[in-house]
């Protein structure tokens, strides 16, 4: 009874939005065009501004950390931005510990600020009595350039996934409470925690498919980069869309005022969408947003994606960001399931 039940709700609420042909197409369509407009607007050149990694105490007499035309980012270690340096997303890495810099020999730019920070070294005039200058011992790596359409494609799947599955649920089941639907439902046999779990597995299948269907299509015209494990992209993006639809669920438990859903749904979207890093990285911003940024499940999902498509991580490497998003989900499901009201 309760399976017949469930694959009753699954059915009607998948033919619901097959048949809604504008509502199809644009969570299929929308993603391709974003996909392909942004790529083509960026495809001018790389960005002017010199990026520099540094590892421990900056000395301040390095006069090259002080230039306007720098941005300096700390590490708290030589491995992540020795590997920010592979994929060219910094330009040069010092390390004030191990007394060297790091430049990538494939980086014009790498070669450039490694010239320039050697004849600011040879260039420095010391007052007699003073302390030696420290040397810096040179360390070269190699690595292709990430373009930004590579590191685009997460963000833009996760913005897709986030506005599918939020309003797809929670937007939804608020208009089934106002118009009635859910008044009708609570006179039949069919339970809460069926109906509301048919609803979930539906928007699941939809976003996922929505989600491959992106992927697929995009990586079909622009070749974007992919050194992870397929299996485990698709297990993190599951989880994801999960964590998702979780959260529109907790929004969907007892309102009933399509008006206050949609403001409060766009109140959560909003700055998952400016904070997560859709379209931009928040390295060297106020630890305060990285902070906020940290508590928002559409971050961890982005930024794990990029370290198995980027990086080639498995998933003992993304394990506290699953980690994260399945604590987040069983909290927004109990939660759920304690606040929800057939009326």
């Amino acid at each position: 009874m309760i399976i017949r039940q469930f694959k009753a709700m699954f059915k009607a609420r998948t033919m619901e939005f097959v048949r809604d042909r504008g509502t199809f197409f644009w969570n299929l369509l929308f993603p391709l065009f974003l996909v392909f407009g942004i790529a083509f607007a960026f495809s001018g050149g790389e960005e002017k501004l010199y990026k520099i990694g540094t590892i421990g105490s900056a000395n301040s007499e390095l006069s090259i950390l002080a230039m306007d035309q720098m941005q300096v980012i700390l590490y708290g270690d030589a491995a992540t931005a020795l590997q920010k340096l592979e994929r060219h997303q910094v330009d040069m890495v010092i390390d004030f510990e191990a007394g060297q810099y790091a430049i990538n020999h494939q980086s014009n730019k790498g070669r450039l600020l490694r010239d320039l920070f050697v004849a600011q070294q040879a260039a420095t005039v010391r007052i007699p009595g003073d302390a030696p200058a420290p040397a810096f011992a040179e360390r070269t790596v190699s690595g292709l350039a990430a373009r930004y359409i590579d590191w685009l494609v997460p963000g833009v799947i996760g913005m897709n996934m986030m506005f599918s599955s939020l309003f797809g649920v929670g937007y939804v089941l608020v208009r089934y409470r106002k118009n009635g639907v859910l008044k009708r439902f609570k006179a039949t046999p069919v339970k809460a925690l069926n109906f509301v779990s048919a609803q979930a597995a539906s928007r699941l299948i939809i976003v996922l498919l929505t989600s491959v269907f992106v992927f697929v299509g995009s990586n079909f015209f622009l070749r974007f980069m992919m050194r992870g494990n397929y299996l485990t992209l698709l297990l993190l993006t599951t989880l994801g869309i999960l964590c998702m639809i979780a959260l529109g669920l907790v929004f969907a438990a007892r309102l009933r005022s399509e008006e206050l859903a949609g403001g409060l749904l766009n109140l959560i979207t909003f700055p998952m969408l400016a904070l997560s890093g859709v379209f931009f990285s928040l390295e060297g911003s106020p630890p305060i947003l990285q902070t906020i940024a940290g508590l928002f499940p559409l971050t961890h999902f982005i930024a794990a994606a990029r370290q198995v498509m980027l990086d080639g991580a498995g998933l003992l490497t993304i394990a506290p960001h699953l980690a994260y998003l399945a604590g987040f989900t069983a909290v927004c499901m109990l939660l759920s399931a304690a606040l929800f009201k057939w009326e």
